[in-house]
């Protein structure tokens, strides 16, 4: 089952998303190479190129399928979208090239609606808090286009929250004080979803209605469901849920460590300018 999901075209390549991402990349190298004297060999475009391909990787490749079979697998794509992709993102965007660009007027407007990173930090931990609720799961798995709308303004706040934390220049959003109180709430802000699922995990566990309705999709009725060993054996049980949760706090914290370390090195190598 497993493998004749992977091959036999029940996931398929994201072929639209693929092209997407090159345009984006595209157009990174056409505006580094315009603005900055970076070399596309030097360490910020290979994070950036880095974060598109490990989102084309999540979610445009049979994975995106494939991480509907248990709630340990969803989890691990919902942290690498959410932990160290956006990270890796911004730490790719050389500072030299936004402060060029926060001085033009389509810029300044927009930054006008953003919210300020504690609010959006909050809003983020609220809304990825509903999302682990049986409830809400089901219904967001019912309609795809819904459930991926949600997905995406998780992943839009998410660049907003990881923004005072993977910054080349930290002290415009705070003192050092300040920062090191942020990354303490950003840890506490997602640890009430990632409980959830270790306690749901020791109190009797759940259904997942991903997989549910995955087996829909393919025709299995509920009664075949149970009989059916997709994955091993952890991973149709509650120690699916109890390392989903135990995942998330993990993943949570490499992305914060990650993203601090590679700051620190490219503030101590930078030697960046902006072209005349």
């Amino acid at each position: 089952m497993f493998y004749a999901m992977w091959f036999e075209g029940q996931s398929l390549w994201n072929t639209p998303l693929l092209a997407c991402l090159i345009c984006i990349a595209v157009l990174y190298v056409v505006l580094v190479l315009s603005f900055t004297k970076i070399k596309l060999h030097q360490k910020q475009p290979l994070l950036f190129f880095l974060s598109l391909s490990i989102m084309y990787v999540i979610f445009g490749s049979p994975f995106e399928t494939i991480s509907h079979l248990s709630y340990s697998l969803h989890m691990l794509q919902m942290s690498i979208l959410y932990f160290i992709i956006p990270p890796l993102f911004l730490l790719g965007i050389p500072d030299s090239f936004l402060q060029q660009i926060r001085h033009l007027s389509i810029f300044v407007r927009v930054s006008k609606f953003l919210l300020p990173p504690i609010v959006t930090l909050y809003a983020f931990g609220a809304l990825f808090l509903m999302y682990h609720f049986p409830v809400v799961l089901t219904t967001l798995s019912q309609n795809s286009f819904v459930h991926n709308g949600y997905l995406f303004v998780l992943f839009v706040l998410s660049f907003r929250m990881w923004g005072p934390i993977a910054s080349p220049d930290s002290k415009k959003y705070g003192s050092k004080a300040q920062n090191k109180r942020y990354l303490f709430l950003s840890g506490l802000v997602l640890m009430p979803a990632c409980l959830l699922f270790i306690l749901t995990a020791f109190i009797g566990g759940m259904n997942n209605p991903l997989l549910i309705q995955l087996t829909a999709n393919l025709c299995i009725s509920p009664s075949q469901l149970s009989s059916l060993n997709i994955l091993p054996s952890p991973f149709n049980t509650r120690l699916d849920q109890l390392f989903a949760g135990i995942l998330m706090l993990g993943m949570h914290k490499f992305g914060l460590t990650l993203t601090v370390r590679l700051g620190k090195k490219m503030n101590r190598g930078n030697v960046v300018g902006i072209v005349d």
